[in-house]
C-alpha cells in the first residue's frame, strides 16, 4: 500500500511564556481534526515539545495536498482562537499568514512529509525540536547516514553499502528553493562543507541509494523569511524511516547523546546544547536548553501503532544530565563570542573556495 506521512507543527499560543501549550489547546486542535478528519486522513497523533505543538498523520492523497494541509490549518487556527481566549503567550505566533492559500508551507508552520510504498514491517521515526532551527538535525543526519563510527550498517548491512544521497537546501535563498543533490560517500567532504554551516545549508531529504527510497523528510521552514523580521525559531520536524537498507533505530538516535551546539535558546539568539528529552516535555532554562523529542512507531496500511517514547530510557537520563552541564557552562558566557550567534556569517578561508566550488553545482526549482 502506498501512504504519505505528514508532520505539520506550529506555535500558537504558550502557557507562562515559551513553556507549553495549554490542555485547552490541545484538545481544541485534536477535536477538530477528529470532527474534520473523515475522508481525508487514515490516522493521526497530536503532540507538544516545548511550546509547539504537532500533528502527525497518514491518508493516501500525497504530498503537498491542499485538502491535507487546509486541515490542519483550520485545526491550527482553531487553537489560537483558543489561545487567545486564554489570553496565551504569542496567541498564532507561527501563522504568518491571515489565510490558507492551497498549500501550508510559505505560511508559518513546519511540515515534514513523505510517500512511499509500505514495506511489510515499517518502523519509522517522528523528531520534533524546539528553540532551534532545521539546521539542528544536520550533525545528526549526517553521523547515521555517512559515518561507519556511528551507523555500523554502512559496513555491515549490504542493502547499505552503496550509502545515501542527500538533497541539501540553501535556505538563505528565498526566492525560491535553491538545492544540490550529494552523494555519500564519494561528496563526504563537500557534504560536510555544506552541513557545518546549520544556519544556510540545511539538509531536506535523504534517499537509499540501494532502492531510490527516501529515508529523511525535514521541515526547512525559516520564519524570519517569511515575516521579514525575527518571530521565533524555527523549531524543526523530521520524519526518518528506519531498519532494513536504511540504518536502524539505534544507529539514527546515537548521534543525539552528542548534545552539539545549535542555535536557540532565548530569542533564538544563543548557542546551546541540543537535549533529547521525553514527548510532551515543556521547556524552561533560559527559554531552553534547545530540546528534541522522538516518537517511535510502526504504521501498516496507514494505521499508526502506539507510539513509544525512543528517549525515554535510563541512558537518556545520564545523556540529559552531561547536557544539562554543557548547557549551564556556556550560560556561563552570557552574550560574549560563541555564546550568542554572530551577526555575520565567515567571509574568508578555505571554505570560501570550497562554496565557490559547490556554488555551481546547485540547481533551482
Amino acid at each position: 500500500m502506498k501512504v504519505t506521512l505528514t508532520a505539520i507543527k506550529a506555535d500558537i499560543g504558550s502557557v507562562g511564556g515559551h513553556i507549553r501549550p495549554s490542555n485547552r489547546v490541545l484538545e481544541t486542535v485534536e477535536n477538530h481534526l477528529r470532527q474534520h478528519h473523515q475522508g481525508i486522513l487514515i490516522d493521526y497523533r497530536v503532540s507538544y515539545t516545548g511550546d509547539d505543538i504537532a500533528i502527525l498523520c497518514t491518508h493516501t492523497r500525497g504530498v503537498g495536498d491542499s485538502k491535507i494541509h487546509e486541515l490542519a490549518w483550520n485545526a491550527f487556527k482553531a487553537g489560537t482562537e483558543v489561545a487567545k481566549d486564554q489570553g496565551l503567550y504569542g496567541a498564532g505566533q507561527d501563522l504568518l499568514k491571515d489565510a490558507f492559500s492551497g498549500n501550508i508551507r510559505g505560511l508559518g508552520p513546519a511540515v515534514a512529509e513523505m510517500e512511499f510504498e509500505e514495506r511489510t514491517a515499517e518502523p519509522f521515526l517522528f523528531f520534533a525540536a524546539d528553540k532551534t532551527d532545521p539546521g539542528a538535525y544536520n550533525l545528526p543526519l549526517y553521523l547515521a547516514f555517512a559515518d561507519p563510527m556511528f551507523c555500523s550498517g554502512l559496513i555491515l548491512s549490504p542493502g547499505m553499502f552503496k550509502g545515501f544521497r542527500f538533497v541539501i537546501m540553501d535556505v538563505s535563498h528565498t526566492d525560491a528553493d535553491r538545492v544540490i543533490e550529494l552523494n555519500a560517500p564519494e561528496d563526504l567532504y563537500d557534504i560536510a562543507a555544506l552541513l557545518r554551516d546549520p544556519e544556510r545549508f540545511v539538509i531536506e531529504a535523504i534517499y537509499s541509494r540501494e532502492t531510490g527510497e527516501q529515508a529523511v523528510a525535514v521541515s526547512t521552514t525559516r520564519l524570519h523569511n517569511i515575516a521579514g523580521k525575527y518571530v521565533g525559531k524555527d523549531d524543526p520536524i523530521m520524519i526518518v524511516r528506519v531498519q532494513g537498507s536504511f540504518p536502524a533505530t539505534g544507529e539514527v538516535l546515537a548521534p543525539f547523546h552528542l548534545g552539539h551546539y545549535v542555535a536557540g535558546f532565548m530569542r533564538g539568539s544563543h548557542s546551546g546544547p541540543l537535549m533529547p528529552v521525553r514527548q510532551n516535555t515543556t521547556t524552561s532554562f533560559f527559554d531552553g536548553p534547545p530540546i528534541v523529542s522522538c516518537a517511535a512507531y510502526c504504521v501498516h496500511e496507514g494505521r499508526l501503532t502506539a507510539p513509544v517514547d525512543a528517549f525515554d530510557h535510563p541512558f537518556w537520563d545520564y545523556v540529559r544530565e552531561k547536557i544539562s552541564e554543557k548547557a549551564i557552562e556556556i550560560r556561563r558566557q552570557g552574550f560574549f563570542g560563541n555564546a550568542m550567534l554572530p551577526f555575520s556569517e565567515l567571509e574568508y578561508g578555505g571554505i570560501v573556495k570550497k562554496l565557490e566550488e559547490l556554488d555551481k553545482r546547485f540547481v533551482t526549482r
